[in-house]
C-alpha cells in the first residue's frame, strides 16, 4: 500500500482542515490548524491505509480543537476574583473508617502504597507508577491485587 506524498495531502485539504479550526475554534483557529498538521504528519507514516484521508485530518482537527479549549478552560483565570471570597466552605471530610484503615495497613508495602497513591493522592497509574518506580502496567496490578484482597476482608467480615 503506497500513500501519497504528504505535501500531496496538505495541498489538498488544507482549507478543509483551516475551515474546520477556524470553526471550532474562534480566534485560534491558525494554532489548532497547524497543531492538526503537527499531529497528522507524525501519524503519517503508520497509516495502513490511504482511504478517506480528508475525513482522517477533519477528525485530527477536531480533536485538536477540543484539546484546545479543554487546555483554556484550565488556564483560564476567575472573572472576578472577589467573588472567590463569596465561595461556600465545605465541611471537613468524616473521619476515615478505621477498621477499613487497619486492612489497607494490613497489606504488603508496595500494594499499600499503591492504593493510598491511587485513591488518597488521587494519581494516576501512570503518576502512581512513576512514584512507586515500576510500570503503569504493575501499578495497576498492584492496586488491583490490594483491592480484591481488600474485598475478600470486608466481605468476611461478620
Amino acid at each position: 500500500m503506497s500513500l501519497p506524498p504528504f505535501q500531496h495531502l496538505v495541498d489538498e485539504h488544507w482549507r478543509d482542515v483551516a475551515r474546520l479550526a477556524h470553526a471550532l475554534a474562534p480566534g485560534h483557529g491558525d494554532d489548532v490548524a497547524q497543531q492538526a498538521w503537527t499531529q497528522a504528519l507524525a501519524a503519517y507514516p503508520r497509516l495502513t491505509h490511504a482511504r478517506n484521508l480528508r475525513s482522517w485530518l477533519l477528525t485530527i482537527t477536531h480533536r485538536c480543537a477540543m484539546d484546545h479549549h479543554r487546555a483554556a478552560r484550565r488556564t483560564t483565570p476567575h472573572e472576578d476574583p472577589s467573588l472567590l471570597a463569596e465561595a461556600p466552605t465545605l465541611p471537613p471530610p468524616e473521619a476515615p473508617d478505621g477498621d477499613l484503615w487497619a486492612r489497607v495497613g494490613a497489606l504488603p508495602q508496595r500494594q499499600r502504597d499503591a492504593v493510598v497513591l491511587r485513591f488518597v493522592g488521587d494519581l494516576d497509574h501512570r503518576a502512581v507508577a512513576a512514584a512507586l518506580g515500576t510500570s503503569p502496567g504493575m501499578s495497576r496490578r498492584l492496586v488491583s491485587d490490594a483491592l480484591a484482597t481488600l474485598r475478600l476482608d470486608l466481605r468476611d467480615q461478620p
